[in-house]
């Protein structure tokens, strides 16, 4: 609520920021909107992560071997992981393009990067990459604390492999499937270097998520009271989405019920 920056004493702004910020700044909802869009990176990943679980879980061989490929991808670090994926997605060289090509999927190269509609979905796929062997590890977890013999008496009652997992496995894996769906939130608002490393918050804006506005606000602007209400801005968003997800998901009473 300050009008401040490093050249001039601070003086009462009041709500100028915010009033600028909610009916002025196009940027700010756009960003606003691909933080959503982005944070669908997190159901993505938790789905898939849940089937590869299933997967390994199961007595086949090697799965020792399955685990560590799926989980290496988690300890890189976020800006090679970028990297990887800039080379992978690049126009000229890029492998995704060569397979493509090969495969006569397309008769063109696509610059996902550069391109308006395929750079925020070129960037949730790097990042369900990056997480989904983590989330793994934790519904296996998960999946390897339920008793045994509540399928086993499911099963010699009649109840289908579909009606045990939907009544017996998912229930029990909601605790599990809450910690992954808050660590991906958490991850989504933060995913400052994945992006930038990638696409910089372009093309025009199409993947510029609130944590990069609010960099390019403050340190290439030097805005720097303006980028400080965009942050408390990003706080209360991320309060709600926590609250919302805990709701949806039965948070606290739901790992009681499922333990019960």
């Amino acid at each position: 609520m300050q009008s401040w920056s490093p050249f001039k004493p601070s003086t009462f702004a009041g709500l100028t920021h915010y009033q600028e910020l909610f009916f002025y700044d196009e940027v700010f909802w756009k960003s606003l909107w691909n933080t959503v869009v982005f944070m669908s990176s997190s159901p993505i990943a938790i789905g898939l992560a849940l089937a590869l679980a299933l997967l390994v879980d199961t007595r086949i061989r090697g799965r020792g071997v399955y685990r560590a490929i799926i989980f290496i991808s988690y300890p890189l670090m976020t800006v090679a992981v970028g990297i990887i994926w800039r080379w992978l997605y690049d126009e000229k060289v890029g492998l995704i393009n060569y397979v493509l090509l090969s495969l006569h999927l397309t008769q063109r190269r696509i610059a996902f990067l550069d391109s308006y509609e395929w750079a925020m979905p070129s960037v949730v796929v790097a990042a369900v990459w990056q997480i989904v062997g983590f989330f793994m590890v934790i519904l296996l977890a998960g999946l390897q604390n339920i008793p045994p013999n509540l399928e086993e008496a499911a099963a010699l009652d009649g109840a289908s492999a579909g009606q045990r997992f939907r009544h017996i496995t998912l229930p029990l894996l909601r605790p599990a499937i809450f910690l992954c769906l808050m660590i991906g939130v958490i991850n989504s608002f933060t995913s400052f270097d994945l992006i930038y490393v990638m696409t910089g918050g372009g093309p025009n804006y199409a993947t510029e998520v609130l944590i990069t506005y609010i960099y390019r606000v403050a340190f290439v602007l030097s805005k720097f009271d303006y980028a400080a209400a965009l942050t408390i801005v990003l706080f209360v968003f991320l309060l709600i989405v926590t609250a919302v997800a805990n709701r949806l998901t039965g948070g606290e009473a739901g790992a009681v019920d499922a333990a019960e």
